[in-house]
């Protein structure tokens, strides 16, 4: 047993006491079946390199090889929403022959 400085007495746990996955985790539990249940629900994560604003008639000038400046400079890090939220922001990375993304910030809602 330690003790938090705050009267509280927390039992030390090491790395064979901790559960691995959800099913080890006992009934009544914080987080023992409510996570669960949230597992299966689909999200959609966009990741925006950089934001441009145009008229129309300029938009409808573009054509292939056409180059779209966007408000970001080269290497500034990208934008990475999850169901229209902004949640952190990271770096584009190649992963064999596909684009990925490398999360180096996780950004705090302002929502309580």
């Amino acid at each position: 047993m330690s003790n938090d400085g705050k009267g509280m007495n927390l039992q030390e746990m090491d790395d064979s006491e901790v559960p691995k996955d959800e099913k080890q985790w006992k009934v009544g539990e914080p987080m023992a079946n409510d996570v669960t249940a949230i597992y299966d629900i689909p999200v959609q994560i966009s990741a925006v390199l950089g934001r441009a604003s145009m008229p129309v008639n300029q938009l409808l000038k573009l054509g292939r090889g056409a180059v779209v400046e966007l408000d970001r400079k080269v290497g500034e890090a990208i934008d990475i929403y999850v169901n229209n939220r902004l949640v952190a922001r990271g770096e584009v990375v190649v992963v064999e022959d596909k684009l990925g993304i490398t999360m180096t910030e996780i950004v705090k809602s302002d929502k309580t």
